[in-house]
C-alpha cells in the first residue's frame, strides 16, 4: 500500500482572510461583535495546501467529518472565507469557551449539540434579518432555495413556505430560538436511541413543530455520529449546558441573553 503523502493546513487568522458577502451583513450589528471576537482571539482557520488539494468538496467533506474540532475553524478552500461562516465558527469557538472538556475527557455530547444547534440557528436569524434588506446577498442565494426544498421535500405548499421565510423576517430573534431548542432537542434525543424504529418516533415527535419540515435541512446525522464517536462515555448529561439551556428557554429573548452570557465578556 502506498503511504499517504504527508500534508498540512495553513493556518491563517481573520484579518489575513477575504471575507466575502461582508457588505450584506452591514446592518446586522451582532455579526460586528462575532468577527470581533474572532479577531481578538486570533483564531486559526484551516487552509488547505496549494494544489491538487485545495478543492470545495475535499473541504466539504473534512467539515462535516470533523466538525467538532476545536483547534481551528472550517477548512477553507482559499484564503476567502463566507461572513455567515465567521459568525458560525465565532460561536463554536464561544461554546468551547463556555463548555471546556473537563480532567482531560472529550468535549461533551450536549456541549457539542448546544455549539452546533446555536450555529445553525443564528443561520435562519440572518435570514430574516438580511430578507429585504439585502437582496443581493450570495448567502441568501444558497441557504433560502436549500431551505425551501427541504421544505418541499417535507410537503409543504408554497404558500406555507411563503409563510414560513415571513415568520423569519418579522421576528428573526424568535425564529433563532425556536430552531435552537428544536435542534438542541432532536439531536439529544437521537444520540440516546438505540436504534431506527426509536429513532423514528423521536423524529415523528417534532413533525408539527414550526420548523419541522426544514429539519433535516441540517446535518443531523453527523452530529450525532460525531457525538457517539468522539464524546464516548460524555454522552451522559452535562449540567453545565443544561443550565443554560435552561435559562436561554426562559429569557424573553433568548439571543439578548446568549450575547451577555458570551459575547460581551469576550469582548470586555
Amino acid at each position: 500500500m502506498k503511504s499517504p503523502t504527508a500534508l498540512d493546513f495553513e493556518y491563517l487568522t481573520l484579518d489575513e482572510l477575504t471575507i466575502e458577502d461582508e457588505g450584506s451583513f452591514e446592518h446586522v450589528g451582532l455579526y460586528g461583535d462575532l468577527k470581533e471576537v474572532l479577531r481578538r482571539a486570533k483564531y486559526p482557520f484551516r487552509v488547505l495546501p496549494a494544489g491538487a488539494s485545495a478543492r470545495w468538496d475535499r473541504a466539504l467533506l473534512l467539515n462535516l467529518t470533523y466538525w467538532g474540532a476545536s483547534e481551528g475553524g472550517d477548512v477553507l478552500v482559499d484564503r476567502s472565507i463566507a461572513a455567515d461562516v465567521v459568525a458560525h465558527v465565532a460561536w463554536h469557538h464561544l461554546s468551547v469557551k463556555a463548555f471546556p472538556a473537563l480532567a482531560g475527557a472529550p468535549l461533551s455530547a450536549d456541549s457539542l449539540f448546544f455549539g452546533e444547534a446555536i450555529a445553525s440557528a443564528f443561520d435562519v436569524y440572518l435570514v430574516g434579518r438580511l430578507l429585504g434588506h439585502s437582496p443581493n446577498s450570495t448567502f441568501l442565494e444558497s441557504q433560502v432555495p436549500a431551505m425551501a426544498d427541504a421544505a418541499e421535500a417535507a410537503g409543504l405548499k408554497k404558500r406555507e413556505a411563503e409563510k414560513l421565510f415571513a415568520g423569519l423576517a418579522s421576528d428573526p430573534e424568535r425564529s433563532f430560538e425556536d430552531l435552537r431548542e428544536l435542534l438542541t432537542d432532536a439531536t439529544t434525543a437521537l444520540a440516546a436511541c438505540p436504534g431506527p424504529r426509536e429513532a423514528l418516533g423521536a423524529l415523528a415527535a417534532w413533525d408539527a413543530h414550526r420548523f419541522g419540515p426544514i429539519l433535516h435541512r441540517y446535518e443531523l446525522s453527523n452530529w450525532v455520529l460525531y457525538a457517539r464517536a468522539y464524546a464516548g462515555k460524555e454522552l451522559a448529561p452535562d449540567p453545565r449546558v443544561r443550565a443554560l439551556d435552561a435559562k436561554l428557554r426562559a429569557a424573553p429573548s433568548a439571543l439578548d441573553a446568549l450575547v451577555a452570557e458570551w459575547v460581551t465578556p469576550a469582548l470586555a
